[in-house]
């Protein structure tokens, strides 16, 4: 059965302009991933299917998350591709950390060919109580982020 694909032939000029053909490593196009925030800590999950666990690194320098992995590709000794569409090579992927993020309690796992970080936020960022006081009046205390009419 044969479908129609109108990028068909687009994505077949794109790849020749790149130098990518069948039967050659091509190096991966990115990392997909999810980020939630979840209670007081984000969660970040890259998909990094086939990829060797101990080549996983996760890095934390200077406020910037780094996440790269390496996929090794197949032999290509006396083998004739037919079709070659799965990337080998680096992943790698970089996110910038705001200063809300307790980068010293950050962990991550490498389960099922997910990679999950736990990015918990921190205590200076967590809303908080503030105390107000003034002349002739009583210390009250109102909540960070709430709005008083």
């Amino acid at each position: 059965m044969l479908r129609f694909d109108p990028f068909h032939d687009i994505d077949t000029v794109a790849r020749q302009l790149l130098g990518e053909t069948v039967g050659t490593a091509r190096a991966p196009r990115f990392m997909p991933m999810d980020l939630f925030k979840a209670g007081d800590h984000y969660v970040l999950n890259a998909d990094l299917p086939g990829v060797d666990p101990g080549s996983v690194d996760v890095n934390v320098d200077n406020g910037t998350l780094t996440l790269r992995a390496q996929r090794s590709a197949p032999s290509d000794e006396n083998v004739q591709w037919i079709a070659s569409e799965r990337f080998s090579g680096t992943y790698m992927r970089q996110l910038s950390l705001g200063d809300n993020v307790d980068a010293d309690k950050i962990s991550a796992t490498y389960n099922n060919g997910v990679l999950s970080v736990t990015l918990p936020i921190a205590e200076r960022a967590k809303p908080r109580r503030i105390e107000i006081s003034g002349a002739g009046q009583q210390p009250r205390t109102i909540e960070a982020g709430s709005s008083s009419s």
